[in-house]
């Protein structure tokens, strides 16, 4: 067994070896894309040392809170060597394996690395004197460092890791090696962490199934109309605008968590637009033409296959502030063609937008272009999935980093994190206007954002208004979207708070019950006085979204069958848009 073992290291060192120089070798000729440092945080660091070092007595205080956590470490192992059974520290999901507090070697390199973290990340958030932003991007970068050194990530310091090793005989070393090469070779040379069993599942045969037809395809979108579930429909249309960060299929995932079927089945005419994956050829494109080529044409051609005069349209992160713009821009030219919206994680007033508000500065703004100028005016779609997967390195980075390479595990065969991994790209103009214009200066909020040749006022919109905010979103957070639904002062406005992040809730079919959500009638100053007023409720929101959307889709019509439209089908749903690969 020994023999087995030594054997076996060797191999996943071996293995680990030529993937690396494979990989260097792939890399070599490429010029450097980005800086060494382009999110420009030396400069942010170096100021909240000097503000930290500007006052001496509360560097002083703060080692003496260092060693006296230290002390209580060290009496609390003392004490379980005789017997003791330690205070359980904070619920973690990186130590949740038994060996890491029964091992007291385990236990107190936990604690230790705890109570590290713990203080570093509290020293740099506790400076004061410094620009709020400059700061926070300190205080994520200093988080993304504590969380690279955690103990779980390292061979040597991870219990579980170390079981496996010594139970497989080193076969889950050499699996994890094995793993770790191909996702250097998926990434050609750049480490692309596999966070699914990609093989499992494919466009069109088990994930988005929902059936339907492509009625209308441009070179922006392609229009599905999904088949009826039910004898009758409500007379008012329902059109769907997702983001065009990621593929629509998110709300359509398997037959049991698709959105899209749900919502037939509760008799509404769903219409989905699927966004063209944008290549070279639309470096230029922006704002304008997603709204004149994309919206609105989508409105018009929604309309015309169903024989409404007017839609409810729903917007989804990105999509929604599209929609959003689009409908202070109808509002501005006596558009009435949608008559009430739904927002899911949507945002329009960014002054909260979250830690995504670190990456658009204007020193990695120019880091974006250049990288988008390489690969001929878009932004590939790794990059973007680069930064998500920052905002929540725990979760999507180190956990996979573990399961996959230390312990050898194979991905997991979920459909949603499949669809994660299914990127797209974005058009250089339209990007970096929608990081300068909205995160970086705020202007839809503030009445200055142009868009098809009229400065727009969300104030305008005095159509019904539904806001989904989710309490956990890392990319939309709940503040920022709270803020969002206030800037349609003069709307109708409803918003519902669920339970859970930015995409699970979303997608929460009441099927599932899980989660929970909150309900508030007003919408007073603050998300704060908003809660406290709250109702909670067990589940999903869709079905309190139902009603207020049913209450809003007039009549009951036979329903449509969209083989007997105004445009004849041109293929089966999901159509081919969504299909092509970054």
């Amino acid at each position: 067994m020994l023999e087995t073992l030594s054997m076996n290291i060797a191999r996943a060192a071996m293995t680990a070896q030529a993937a690396i120089a494979e990989a260097a070798l792939n890399q070599a000729d490429r010029p450097a894309a980005l800086s060494p440092d382009p999110f420009n945080v030396g400069p942010a660091m170096t100021q909240v040392m000097t503000g930290l070092a500007s006052r001496p007595e509360k560097l002083f205080a703060a080692q003496a809170d260092l060693f006296n956590r230290y002390l209580d470490l060290w009496a609390g192992a003392t004490r379980q060597a005789a017997g003791e059974t330690p205070a359980p520290p904070p619920a973690d999901k990186r130590f949740k394996d038994p060996a890491w507090s029964e091992n007291p070697m385990f236990d107190v390199m936990r604690r230790s690395y705890l109570i590290t973290s713990d203080w570093m990340n509290g020293l740099v958030s506790s400076v004061e004197d410094v620009d709020p932003r400059t700061k926070r991007r300190a205080e994520f970068f200093t988080r993304l460092l504590t969380d690279a050194f955690s103990p779980s990530n390292f061979l040597a310091s991870n219990p579980a890791a170390l079981k496996a090793m010594a139970e497989t005989n080193g076969e889950s070393l050499v699996k994890g090696m094995q793993n770790f090469a191909a996702d250097l070779e998926r990434g050609m040379g750049k480490l692309k962490i596999s966070q699914a069993d990609y093989g499992r599942f494919e466009v069109g045969v088990n994930v988005a199934t929902a059936p339907g037809k492509v009625i209308w395809r441009d070179e922006l979108f392609e229009l599905i109309q999904y088949d009826p579930a039910t004898e009758k429909q409500r007379a008012i249309p329902l059109l769907i605008f997702p983001p065009w960060i990621n593929k629509f299929y998110i709300l359509d995932l398997q037959p049991g968590n698709s959105m899209i079927r749900w919502l037939s089945a509760q008799g509404f005419t769903v219409f989905v637009c699927s966004w063209v994956n944008p290549d070279r050829d639309k470096a230029e494109w922006d704002f304008d033409q997603y709204l004149e080529k994309g919206i609105y044409r989508a409105v018009e051609k929604a309309l015309e296959q169903s024989g409404a005069d007017s839609l409810n349209a729903v917007g989804y992160c990105i999509g929604g502030t599209l929609l959003g713009a689009a409908l202070a821009h109808m509002a501005a030219t006596g558009d009435d063609r949608v008559n009430a919206a739904t927002f899911f994680a949507a945002q329009h007033d960014f002054a909260e937008a979250g830690d995504l508000l670190l990456f658009t500065d204007e020193h990695w703004l120019a880091e974006i272009e250049k990288k988008m100028d390489a690969a001929g005016g878009v932004l590939p779609g790794a990059a973007m999935a680069d930064t998500f997967n920052a905002l929540r390195a725990n979760d999507l980075i180190w956990s996979f980093f573990v399961s996959n390479y230390l312990m050898g595990k194979d991905p997991p065969a979920f459909d949603l994190l499949f669809w994660n991994a299914d990127q797209t790209r974005m058009p250089k103009a339209l990007h970096l206007n929608y990081l300068r214009s909205m995160y970086g200066q705020n202007l839809l909020s503030k009445g200055e954002f142009e868009i098809g040749g009229i400065k727009v006022d969300l104030s305008n919109v005095q159509i019904p208004l539904y806001f989904q905010a989710s309490r956990e979103d890392h990319i939309a957070p709940m503040n920022s979207v709270y803020r969002s639904a206030r800037a349609f002062s003069n709307a109708d406005v409803t918003l519902t708070l669920a339970g859970s992040g930015h995409i699970a809730g979303v997608v929460n079919p009441p099927s599932a019950k899980k989660y929970q959500h909150w309900l508030n009638p007003d919408l007073p100053e603050t998300l704060a006085e908003w809660q406290a007023g709250a109702e909670e409720r067990p589940g999903s929101w869709w079905e309190h979204w139902s009603g207020w959307l049913h209450d809003r889709s007039g009549g009951w019509v036979k329903a449509r069958d969209p083989e007997k439209g105004a445009f004849p089908p041109l293929e089966s749903a999901p159509g081919s848009y969504v299909k092509v690969k970054s």
